[in-house]
């Protein structure tokens, strides 16, 4: 599979599991969900106190999982370097994760609110090499 394929599949499937490396070397696995955003780079919001999050600060490398949205058929594994974009400058990014996953939010000033009371923030993850099925 290509990369522009693995992007393609995940413009339009969301459900993932991200897999990443604990400190003792084994692997810690998160199921949510991601989007592509326009530089074709994989993002993930979650918050910043996550084991996820404290794994990828550690060792960016990362690997997602990417399913349709009945589970079975077809499936994308894509890996690349995950960076971690906090907040404040993570707010725009965190309104473009939105728009791309769910459309326009009733209410942008409570969305924003809540992210500053969530802490969160957005992972991004280049897509370097790809598989699937």
């Amino acid at each position: 599979m290509d990369l522009e394929q693995a992007r393609g599949f995940l413009k339009e499937h969301h459900r993932t599991v991200l897999i990443t490396r604990r400190a003792n070397g084994g692997v810690q696995a998160s199921p949510g969900l991601a989007g592509l955003d326009g530089e074709g780079v994989a993002i993930i919001r979650t918050s910043e106190d996550t084991a996820k999050v404290r794994n990828l600060r550690r060792d960016p490398q990362a690997t997602l999982c990417v399913m349709n949205d009945r589970f079975f058929g077809d499936w994308v594994q894509a890996e690349g370097t995950a960076e971690i974009v906090a907040l404040p400058e993570a707010m725009d990014l965190l309104v473009d994760y939105y728009r791309r996953l769910a459309g326009e939010h009733p209410d942008w000033d409570d969305y924003r609110a809540a992210m500053v009371r969530d802490r969160r923030c957005l992972i991004r993850i280049s897509i370097d090499r790809a598989s699937g099925g």
